[in-house]
């Protein structure tokens, strides 16, 4: 087995380095630029049906073209903590490619029908959205 020399090893390791710098800088411009996510409070929280309606609804949002992920989900029970809020009933997180993206899904007719027949089962939405850095 041939020994590397301490410049032979630090020449790779270097090169590798400089690869891995290169790869990683090629992904980040390549990763969805823009997340929206969303938190439903249900006007009637018990409801199974009003619950699985909605999420129906959700899903209906996949057929946009601009919506790169969409995960729906339900509050975790996770620990007990003042900085976690899991008071929703519903959330739904997307990615878009940019803020266009994003802005055409707004106005996409599919996301205008999930609000009108929707929307008659929430009584709140918070959303958040935010922008890779």
């Amino acid at each position: 087995m041939n020994k590397l020399s301490r410049r032979q090893f630090i020449a790779i390791t270097a090169a590798s380095f400089v690869a891995s710098v290169a790869k990683g800088e090629q992904l980040m411009t390549t990763k969805t630029q823009l997340i929206h996510t969303a938190y439903f409070w249900l006007k009637n929280s018990d409801s199974t049906a009003d619950r699985d309606q909605l999420i129906a609804g959700l899903q209906t949002l996949r057929q946009i073209p601009t919506v790169k992920t969409l995960h729906i989900g339900l509050p975790a029970t996770t620990e007990k903590r003042d900085v976690v809020d899991n008071s929703f009933d519903v959330s739904e997180l997307m990615m878009f490619d940019d803020l266009a993206a994003q802005s055409e899904y707004q106005a996409h007719l599919i996301h205008l029908a999930f609000v009108k027949n929707c929307s008659h089962l929430w009584s709140k939405v918070a959303v958040k959205d935010s922008i890779t850095v």
